[in-house]
């Protein structure tokens, strides 16, 4: 968001160590969103305006709270992408970078290679 020009892909997470981990195997610069685990209605209606004609993908974790927060997007912003993590791993924080990358790549969305290749070995 340097130069204030809006990136084209946003990705939406729960936490800050999901950010963490997403931003660590991201090889294009794209914009990650926090939602802290839960989100206010009226902060997802900002984010439905502030977010519109850009796409926006949803990677929220395995379990009961990323489920409800994955309905509400779905709800409120039907045409987002919703990526999944495998239910084995729950958070994407605690996932291993390969397989966010995994996850990441088949949304088409540029990862650094050498987390897509360790899984390979």
């Amino acid at each position: 968001m340097e130069s204030g020009l809006l990136l084209d892909k946003v990705i939406i997470v729960e936490g800050t160590s999901d950010k963490k981990k997403v931003k660590s195997v991201l090889k294009e610069d794209i914009e990650i969103i926090c939602t802290n685990g839960t989100i206010s209605l009226t902060k997802l209606d900002e984010l439905v305006d502030e977010l519109f004609n850009r796409d926006v993908y949803i990677l929220v974790d395995a379990d009961e709270s990323g489920e409800k927060l994955r309905k509400q997007f779905k709800r409120e912003m039907p045409e987002a992408s919703h990526l999944y993590i495998d239910r084995m791993y729950r958070e994407v924080a605690s996932a291993p970078a390969y397989h966010i990358a995994t996850v990441l790549l088949s949304a088409n969305i540029d990862v650094k290679m050498e987390f897509v290749e360790q899984r390979m070995i």
